[in-house]
């Protein structure tokens, strides 16, 4: 737990992100690095080029080339936030990803991510942001994996105002 007393420093890295198609998909904005990490489980190294196509995203890594859809991806602070249809968008992604039409709900990795991000923040308002963000989508979480998520937000708040 000492580290993280300690101060945070940006990680700046070039992009592998590559642009494909002239037309750009509504989701684009919310593709990142971190997110391919997490949702195939690899290290940032370990990634070649993510592609974005018109309609999927490309994921090209060590072990790892799949076609992924944009609504996969979870939404970024820094960009327009989310509307009404991106909303639509990942609650339909996630009814085709189960087996039983009921499960209306985003994919565990999502709260680590959203985890991860508290855990970058830099400031209390790039924090605040987050958890705005979080709080936009409280539906895409079961409460178990909201209430961690509030914990998470809550411990790198105390720690952001020392």
């Amino acid at each position: 737990m000492v580290s993280s007393l300690q101060p945070k420093a940006l990680n700046i890295r070039e992009s592998k992100i590559v642009h494909k198609s002239l037309t750009l998909h509504q989701l684009v904005r919310f593709v990142t690095e971190e997110a391919v990490c997490l949702m195939f489980k690899i290290s940032f190294k370990d990634i070649y080029t993510v592609e974005c196509w018109r309609y999927v995203v490309y994921i090209h890594a060590k072990g790892v080339s799949k076609f992924v859809s944009y609504a996969d991806f979870p939404p970024i602070v820094g960009v327009q936030p989310p509307r009404r249809s991106d909303l639509i968008k990942w609650r339909r992604r996630w009814r085709k990803q189960h087996d039983y039409a009921y499960k209306k709900q985003a994919p565990n990795w999502w709260a680590q991510f959203f985890t991860q991000e508290f855990l970058q923040a830099t400031s209390e308002s790039e924090l605040y942001s987050w958890g705005e963000l979080v709080g936009l989508i409280t539906y895409a979480f079961a409460k178990d994996t909201l209430h961690q998520l509030r914990k998470s937000y809550c411990q790198e708040k105390s720690l952001l105002c020392i």
